[in-house]
């Protein structure tokens, strides 16, 4: 009776070890992870490089969480130039791609629509060479006293906001360290309309640049700068226009008296004036 007893107790704890084996199994087993190819770059790239295939590898990332406008091949990539710098392993995606047929260089970052035009510049309009490529600036001119119409009255106005700078000179990249750099002529990317005031403004005026923060992108409109508020501390001289006096109705006098006086045969009427009505 021990006997049996002792191999009821073997038995059942083999069986008990056998399903506790199985059990575990069961919640221990590991869904391997799916991933997807993303193309990335595979070092630092600027605005405007043409993607050759050594400039991008294969990155997995997980699947279904793909940014939009990511590549999954190489090839897909190649020979289209970017039209943003990016950093190594960040994502190539299709909007910061130019068309293949767009070519390569400063030509390839400007968008549809978009012109790019070049101004002038010394130590002073550039903002002593902080205004780099991917800075904002705003555009001012100071217009000549002929033009305003008003001897002696100068006028500076803010006439162009947060407009992006896509080359200082040649260069086409901000410097690594933030380093000012002399150049002579500032590239602004702006609207046909735009590039139209920019060039007046250049031909007939004298143009200064506002250096903004890249992500202050609030229009101010602010007033216009007169001479008369610079130096005398005045508000700006306005000159109103004469007002239009319309005519005045012409009044008529009171009706005179009529009185018909007959001499002879002949009826004869004559007037009088209303004295009474003066």
């Amino acid at each position: 009776m021990l006997v049996g007893l002792a191999v009821a107790i073997v038995v059942a704890l083999l069986a008990s070890r056998y399903v506790y084996q199985q059990v575990r199994r069961s919640t221990t087993v590991v869904v391997a992870p799916k991933f997807s190819p993303v193309v990335v770059a595979a070092a630092p790239l600027g605005l405007g490089v043409r993607l050759k295939a050594s400039d991008l590898r294969i990155l997995n990332w997980p699947l279904g969480q793909q940014p939009p406008g990511s590549f999954s091949r190489i090839e897909d990539c190649v020979d289209r130039a970017l039209i943003a710098p990016v950093v190594a392993n960040e994502v190539i995606l299709d909007q910061r791609l130019a068309r293949r047929e767009a070519g390569a260089g400063l030509p390839a970052a400007i968008p549809e629509g978009m012109r790019a035009v070049s101004i002038r510049v010394d130590d002073v309009v550039a903002v002593a060479g902080f205004v780099q490529p991917g800075t904002m600036v705003d555009v001012m001119v100071t217009g000549d006293p002929s033009m305003t119409g008003r001897p002696g009255i100068s006028i500076t106005r803010t006439f162009l906001e947060d407009i992006r700078v896509l080359a200082a000179g040649q260069q086409v990249q901000q410097d690594a360290t933030g380093k000012p750099q002399t150049v002579n002529v500032v590239t602004l990317l702006v609207t046909p309309e735009q590039s139209d005031m920019l060039a007046l403004a250049s031909t007939e005026g004298k143009i200064h640049l506002a250096l903004r923060n890249t992500i202050d992108t609030k229009e101010v409109a602010p007033a216009a700068a007169y001479t008369s508020s610079l130096f005398l501390q005045a508000p700006p001289v306005v000159v109103a226009s004469k007002p239009v006096v319309a005519p005045r109705p012409a009044v008529s006098g009171p009706a005179p008296y009529v009185m018909e006086m007959i001499r002879g045969d002949k009826l004869e009427s004559k007037s009088f004036p209303d004295d009474a009505a003066r």
